[in-house]
């Protein structure tokens, strides 16, 4: 059978608009409390932390690029970080204590209390999330969490949950995180008062 690419797009992206309508409405408050969180870390002189695995390991060094760069318009600096960027710490991590690790022993050498920790899990269950976000609570670290529908078990574990309403599709989780991304450096960069 040979696939129509035409159709296979139109399907595809009516799926992203029909879960995109569906993040708009339910998650509108959580941004805002996100951008607060932001606000009230960097204001008190703390710094974003990102973390994630795979695509959402490539999410996190976006959304923390956009901060620490710029998002549209030049401006300050934001200081954030995304912990996947070190292959060496991560790698001789990985090799001496394994996977799980690699996020947690960042977060306790780098994490100061008042930073902000954002894990990024479609599942909600990445074990090394899990762990990252069980030190940020020892160190005083706020934690907020981008997952899908459910939460998985790092929904209850953080300050902040922001669940995509979808439970069928890995890549309209990763859009819609991307999406919330973008949508938190703007509005982070206005809130500081930076542009």
């Amino acid at each position: 059978m040979t696939l129509n690419i035409q159709e296979f797009w139109a399907k595809e992206t009516r799926h992203h608009l029909e879960i995109a309508d569906k993040t708009i409405s339910t998650l509108g408050k959580g941004v805002e409390d996100w951008v607060d969180m932001a606000v009230a870390c960097i204001e008190a002189g703390g710094k974003i932390l990102f973390c994630g695995n795979g695509g959402s390991a490539a999410d996190a060094q976006h959304i923390a690029a956009e901060l620490s760069v710029k998002l549209c318009q030049d401006r300050k600096p934001i200081a954030a970080l995304c912990l996947s960027l070190d292959p060496s710490a991560m790698t001789a991590c990985a090799n001496d204590y394994g996977y799980d690790k690699v996020f947690s022993r960042q977060v306790a050498a780098l994490g100061r209390s008042g930073d902000l920790l954002v894990g990024i899990t479609t599942s909600g269950n990445s074990k090394n999330i899990i762990e990252a976000i069980e030190t940020a609570k020892e160190k005083s670290i706020k934690v907020v969490v981008l997952t899908g529908d459910s939460g998985g078990k790092v929904a209850p574990m953080a300050d902040l949950a922001l669940k995509i309403p979808c439970a069928d599709s890995t890549a309209r989780i990763q859009e819609m995180h991307i999406l919330l991304g973008h949508i938190f450096c703007g509005a982070l960069e206005q809130r500081l008062g930076l542009i």
